[in-house]
């Protein structure tokens, strides 16, 4: 008798169970109208596609609204970084993000700040403008991979809108949709064919699209995404040791003489590797969270900070209270800010000495060399943290280890090239 009553209720249990995550993935899924309207490819503008999805347009133009970040860290205030990281201005000299690094202020303002960029010259390749408007689809098939290397001053004309529903969603279907071709190319290249993928799995696919590193394909300037060794910074920054395709650095430091590497924003990267990708929880499940209102579930449009809505986007995988959730993310990005500040504030020291030591003409070469290795290594670990937009929350174990990595490497690069004045005072 005994068994059979705790037989019931297990099966009760299981049972009450599946109801639940049934009734959870229900309640995921956005809301549409029983019949899907006829948005035509190519109908670009969000209140177009707003007259049908209200209640997802009313959120997407919350994105409109600038202001800071919760934790202080990020937000969509237009803000030069070099302001509060003077060593930008060392670490970049000589190339473009030492005259322009300002914060993102969203994506409909993507396009729009994109031309309003001192990086934007009329020197600029076609490949710049791949993840800043949904009018890449047209230029795609237009002209192929070849617009990449068509002068962006010829482009500009053909952007009439930033990033849209259309970067996202195919039209006829609702569906997700990978507009841009560098990130289904590298996916392939890693054994993943994203036209298989799950529902879920292009919940994150669809951000990482663009959210990642790149480099420009010396000859023909496509956007390639570094993957083939893996996506950590160690693994990336052994795919560019063996200069693919010809490539080896963006640019020469004017004053170390180092070839160095400049990071893109590797949100999918360090996410990929972190507990919140490698337990399955997409960027849309944080980003993107499911709510409620007039009886309906929608999924929300209003891209932005996960501490903005606690509630919707922690809560439902976590049992402590908002403020207990924000303390911990405050604290994790709180850490990453002091490591990423000494290994910047390092790496350009590096930079520096290395120069120094260089002018001063008595340095060996071969010493001068292994410093200028140094500090492109040191460099490319701060740069994969400080380049990343969570402020480390989207790994901590990662991120604080590659800072570490760092200001380690940054040490070394500032021994190597003061060698010779140790040995001397050695002697």
């Amino acid at each position: 008798m005994k068994g059979r009553v705790i037989l019931v209720m297990v099966i009760l249990g299981i049972m009450i169970l599946t109801v639940s995550l049934a009734t959870r993935g229900i309640a995921q899924k956005p809301a549409v109208p029983e019949k899907l309207p006829e948005i035509p490819e190519g109908e670009y503008d969000p209140a177009y596609w707003g007259r049908f999805y209200p209640l997802q347009y009313k959120s997407w133009l919350k994105s409109l609204e600038t202001s800071p970040s919760p934790t202080g860290y990020g937000g969509s205030i237009n803000f030069q970084h070099s302001t509060r990281q003077p060593e930008i201005l060392m670490n970049f000299k000589g190339m473009p993000f030492s005259k322009d690094y300002s914060e993102d202020r969203g994506h409909p303002y993507a396009l729009g700040d994109f031309k309003q960029s001192k990086r934007v010259t009329a020197a600029s390749p076609g490949a710049c403008m791949t993840c800043k408007t949904a009018n890449l689809k047209d230029i795609y098939k237009e002209m192929g991979g070849t617009y990449a290397k068509k002068p962006l001053q010829e482009l500009l004309p053909k952007l009439t809108h930033s990033i849209t529903c259309a970067n996202c969603h195919d039209p006829a279907t609702m569906g997700l949709r990978i507009m841009n071709p560098a990130f289904t190319e590298a996916m392939e290249r890693r054994g993943i064919d994203v036209k298989k993928a799950s529902r879920e799995e292009m919940r994150s696919f669809v951000c990482g699209q663009c959210h990642s590193e790149y480099y420009f394909e010396p000859g023909t300037t496509r956007v390639i995404f570094p993957w083939n060794k893996g996506l950590r910074p160690d693994q990336t920054f052994a795919y560019y040791e063996m200069k693919p395709g010809g490539f080896g650095q963006d640019w020469v430091h004017p004053d170390s003489k180092a070839k160095m590497l400049k990071a893109q924003h590797p949100d999918f990267e360090t996410w990929s590797t972190g507990t919140h990708g490698s337990a399955g929880v997409s960027c849309a499940d944080c980003h993107m969270p499911s709510m409620k209102e007039d009886g309906k579930r929608y999924s929300s449009h209003w891209i932005t900070s996960p501490m903005r809505t606690v509630e919707s986007s922690c809560s439902p995988c976590h049992e402590k209270d908002a403020r207990w959730l924000r303390s911990r993310v405050k604290t994790a990005q709180d850490t990453t800010w002091l490591l990423q500040r000494t290994a910047g504030q390092l790496v350009a020291r590096a930079h520096e000495t290395i120069g120094k030591a260089a002018a001063a003409g008595k340095a060996d070469e071969a010493r001068l060399e292994n410093a200028r290795a140094l500090v492109r290594k040191a460099q490319w670990y701060w740069d994969f943290v400080a380049a990343e937009n969570s402020m480390g929350f989207h790994n901590p174990v990662q991120v604080l280890g590659t800072l570490g990595q760092s200001i380690d490497l940054a040490h070394q690069a500032i021994e190597e090239a003061n060698r010779e004045k140790w040995e001397k005072w050695e002697k």
